[in-house]
């Protein structure tokens, strides 16, 4: 992308700006969810200027801890969640050491989580392992653009970040027709608001593209719908409690992960 500029100061003035609106709210949820940011951002601008390397490490670490999380949500057996929770990294790392490999290398990660409940002999919830265990795979696959899309990702990041945060609080205060029935706190004026602010990163950045623009616009709120899907089919409220004022990591992460499988097919 031509003309790409340095997304840390927006990311910067992005915190800045969100420290001041939630402590004029005065709410503590706001303020929770904004320390987490706060501690957050540092942690994903330090490790993707390390490189691919860095790349790597954060993308496979943070699929771990998401698949841990889902493996949680969908209830199955602690052989699947370990299971689960080695398979995901393999994505971003194989991405990093070896992306010409990076579809085989996929697909045989799928037969291996497929293949768990299979040897296992689960005749009676056997399907339902095998159906998470794969969904699991395919939906945290997407963590491999935190390495194949380079330094660039962070514009991506940062899009995807101010558009989430944007429309939870303009949906909050606006209101208005609900956007989904998977998720009946969310509202369209909520992505309205949040689609504009996140192309309007992308183009100060200079990194916006139709396919990135596709991404954000498209990609981030249906993330957030998918996993709104997970959680209302298992009756639970968040991904995970240990994230204070946001649930879990994959609570969070759940815009970004499409919104990256999006900007890689498209791109």
């Amino acid at each position: 992308m031509t003309g790409f500029a340095d997304p840390v100061p927006c990311l910067a003035g992005a915190l800045l700006v969100g420290g001041v609106a939630v402590g004029l709210s005065r709410r503590r949820e706001y303020i929770l969810r904004w320390c987490a940011w706060a501690v957050g951002v540092p942690v994903v601008v330090v490790a993707l200027n390390m490189g691919p390397g860095g790349a790597a490490v954060l993308a496979a670490s943070a699929g771990a801890a998401c698949a841990l999380e889902y493996a949680g949500l969908t209830g199955v057996p602690r052989l699947d969640r370990a299971v689960l929770a080695f398979a995901v990294p393999v994505a971003p790392v194989t991405a990093w050491l070896a992306p010409d490999h990076l579809p085989r290398v996929l697909a045989l990660t799928l037969a291996a989580v497929a293949m768990v409940p299979v040897l296992a002999g689960d005749a009676d919830g056997g399907l339902s392992r095998l159906c998470s265990g794969v969904l699991g795979v395919i939906w945290f696959a997407s963590l491999a653009g935190v390495v194949l899309l380079g330094p660039e990702v962070l514009a991506l990041f940062a899009a995807v970040s101010i558009a989430d945060i944007t429309a939870s609080f303009s949906g909050r205060s606006l209101g208005g027709p609900p956007l989904s029935r998977l998720s009946p706190n969310k509202h369209w004026s909520g992505l309205l608001a949040g689609t504009v602010t996140g192309l309007g990163t992308l183009a100060v950045l200079g990194a916006f593209t139709p396919a990135w623009a596709i991404a954000v616009a498209v990609g981030a709120p249906l993330g957030d719908l998918v996993e709104s899907m997970v959680k209302r089919g298992v009756e639970a409220k968040d991904s995970a409690s240990w994230l204070a004022g946001a649930g879990g990591l994959l609570d969070r992460l759940d815009s970004l992960l499409l919104a990256l499988a999006l900007a890689l097919a498209l791109g």
